[in-house]
């Protein structure tokens, strides 16, 4: 059992499954751009690093876009904001476990935060979309602060929101990105098998814990 006094969660492929909407999106800006579209499976194989890298990943075709520094053409990444906007939301929805999990922390006392590298006016909207916004009395969005994950932090700023060490804080993700800013930061990290994670397996970082489901990261914690 892992003691605890906080618990902050990654938004994408953690709580929510959003492939299909930024799928959506993507192929209306390739549409717009002339160029052919891609696949369910290569949008999925490209979140996780916010919209920019992306929008990025969409146009070169690759995951390794996302190093290069330069932003993506203005154009497309006013394409993919406008049509996003619209799709946000219109398929995303929980995965297995999502509520039976958060209503669990609740009744621990525990307070939830979220930590995600989508831009807030994307963000806040999805979680008021799917119900889950009441859940939360911190969120931490990608262009809140100077750096997103997997920079700490996020993680230490909302830490102090919740009242919390970050050494006394559960980090709950599905990526590379939430596994390297929760270990700089110093929070213990559990981490789920079925989000996206750029073709990686997470069982392969040395994590606290892999949990099938948030309702099975319950039962693996306590309040401090």
């Amino acid at each position: 059992m892992l003691a605890v006094r906080a618990i902050l969660l990654d938004l994408d492929g953690t709580l929510i499954d959003t492939v299909l909407d930024l799928h959506a999106a993507a192929n209306a800006m390739l549409r717009d751009l002339g160029r052919a579209a891609v696949s369910v499976d290569e949008v999925r194989s490209y979140v996780g690093r916010g919209i920019a890298n992306l929008v990025k990943r969409v146009l070169a075709g690759s995951m390794v876009a996302a190093e290069d520094p330069a932003p993506p053409p203005p154009a497309a990444l006013a394409s993919f904001r406008q049509h996003y906007a619209r799709e946000n939301g219109r398929h995303a929805v929980l995965f297995p476990g999502v509520l039976d999990g958060l209503e669990g922390f609740r009744a621990l006392g525990l307070p939830l935060g979220v930590i995600t590298n989508k831009a807030e006016a994307f963000a806040l909207p999805l979680l008021e979309h799917v119900g889950l916004a009441p859940f939360f009395k911190v969120v931490v969005s990608g262009d809140v602060l100077p750096r997103p994950k997997p920079d700490p932090m996020p993680l230490v700023w909302a830490s102090g929101r919740l009242g919390a060490s970050p050494a006394r804080v559960l980090m709950i993700g599905d990526s590379v990105h939430d596994f390297h800013a929760a270990r700089a930061a110093a929070c213990h990290v559990f981490l789920v098998p079925y989000g996206y994670n750029e073709g990686r397996d997470v069982r392969d970082l040395a994590c606290d814990g892999i949990v099938s489901t948030l309702a099975d990261a319950v039962v693996r914690i306590r309040p401090e």
